[in-house]
């Protein structure tokens, strides 16, 4: 019987990626995650799942950023109760991941009822930590290159993907047909990691396009107009807040900014790192988990990261919310949508001495994305905030594949797949890469609109 595919995420937009996979009335979800950014997506977090969670038998992880696993929590709480299978390292982060969401969903809930914000009486969380603790429970490890037995039938592979520590690609064979995941890419390079390997033959592929309509600018891999911006904002007596998600990126900032340190290339201001979730993060890439995965120079990379003043408390974060003196302040998360950095941009933004640094792709609809595009205004905690800091971007930082190198792994496929669909991107992204898929390779191109169901023979 042949095995039809359901785009249930990540199709119109570049969160929440979901795609469910079935065969012989069997089910397999491939990503769990929330939808971010523009209202019209995150509200469909909070309607019910398409089918019902307990007939699912086996979730794939391809990585542990929140638009592919943020969502297993809820799922749990609306009855799934199979395994979640995922990489070794992922298994070591996904916990942090949902614990921390969970968190932040609970205390954004608290918020909205003592303050009279939500339109619902009492305000709920999407889940809470229970759901969350409930969901790492069905963590279940796979190493790459393995077969592994699924629940529902046929077999997973996993296959490293180089976007951050722990992602993987995903092969399915189900159904008397092969269908390839590629989950988030990484580039072909990546300081920290090891990098992706060749991925598998599959007769499906399934490509993310996040960057799929345009090339990563000329490297800069010395960040020099980062420090540029640092240099001019010290000079002028301000502050320099960098948003950056908690896995990979604030290790990727810190391991630059200590480079730049050390070669005299910025001043020797106060770093502070307030994200108790980072400092977690970076453990797992230390430890024994990790190996395997990292780069042959990691350990002289990790032991130059600089010193920095790590903000424990609440009312340590509270205190950089106006910083007095010149420092550097590296707070998730990457997007500025939640964590503790959109209360330092509602204390720092209104203030021209001050710089925002945008490190990496900003998603539509979220307060990165308005800033890069020269927002005067942004909302926060239901009140807008002058925007008159100093706001830059260096995507020196982006970990993701470019539409070039997404067509280079596509061309590194064993044997040219029967069909290509493109997902995880915006509208003109992902129409921007089929097209150029469509004519550089003999397969049917399809960018599919969220629901719809599609038989892989």
């Amino acid at each position: 019987m042949s095995a039809v595919l359901t785009f249930l995420g990540a199709a119109g937009t570049v969160t929440g990626s979901k795609t469910l996979v079935e065969h012989d009335r069997r089910r397999a979800l491939v990503d769990c995650g929330l939808y971010q950014g523009e209202r019209q997506w995150r509200r469909l977090n909070w309607e019910p799942f398409r089918v019902p969670a307990s007939s699912i038998e086996d979730v794939v992880l391809t990585h542990t950023h929140l638009d592919h696993c943020g969502y297993l929590p809820a799922l749990v709480r609306q009855g799934f109760a199979g395994p979640a299978w995922c990489s070794r390292a992922s298994a070591a982060l996904v916990p942090i991941v949902l614990r921390d969401s969970a968190h932040l969903l609970e205390n954004e809930a608290e918020w909205a009822r003592t303050s009279g914000y939500s339109r619902h009486d009492p305000p709920l969380p999407l889940y809470t930590a229970n759901d969350a603790e409930r969901a790492i429970e069905s963590l279940e490890v796979t190493a790459y290159d393995r077969p592994t037995a699924l629940r529902s039938g046929g077999e997973l592979t996993l296959v490293r993907a180089g976007h951050v520590l722990g992602s993987a690609s995903a092969l399915l064979e189900v159904g008397g047909t092969s269908v390839l995941f590629s989950g988030d890419l990484g580039r072909p390079h990546h300081p920290l990691l090891r990098p992706r390997a060749a991925p598998p033959a599959a007769r499906h592929v399934v490509v993310e396009a996040t960057y799929g309509d345009r090339t990563h600018p000329g490297d800069d891999p010395d960040h020099h107009e980062m420090a540029a911006t640092i240099r001019r904002t010290v000079e002028r007596g301000g502050s320099v807040l960098v948003p950056a998600f908690a896995v990979d990126r604030t290790e990727l900032v810190l391991e630059a900014l200590g480079r730049l340190r050390s070669e005299g290339l910025i001043p020797d201001v106060p770093i502070h790192l307030d994200s108790p979730m980072a400092l977690k993060v970076l453990e797992v890439y230390r430890s024994s988990v990790a190996e395997g995965e990292l780069a042959e120079d990691i350990e002289t990379t990790l032991r130059a990261l600089p010193r920095w003043q790590l903000a424990l408390t609440a009312d340590e974060s509270r205190a950089l919310n106006r910083p007095r003196s010149p420092s550097i302040i590296v707070s998730a998360s990457g997007m500025a949508n939640g964590g503790r950095v959109v209360h330092h941009l509602a204390g720092m933004l209104p203030d021209p001495r001050h710089t925002v640094l945008l490190t990496g792709y900003q998603a539509v609809g979220t307060r990165g994305r308005a800033l890069a595009d020269g927002a005067h205004e942004v909302k926060i905690a239901g009140s807008y905030v002058p925007v008159r800091a100093e706001i830059a971007h260096d995507e020196g930082f982006s970990v993701h594949a470019d539409a070039d190198e997404l067509l280079g792994w596509l061309h590194e496929l064993p044997r040219p797949p029967e069909s290509v669909f493109v997902t995880h991107g915006e509208p003109s992204s992902a129409q921007a890469l089929a097209e150029r898929i469509r004519s550089e390779l003999d397969a049917a191109v399809i960018v599919p609109r969220l629901g719809e169901r599609v038989r892989v023979d």
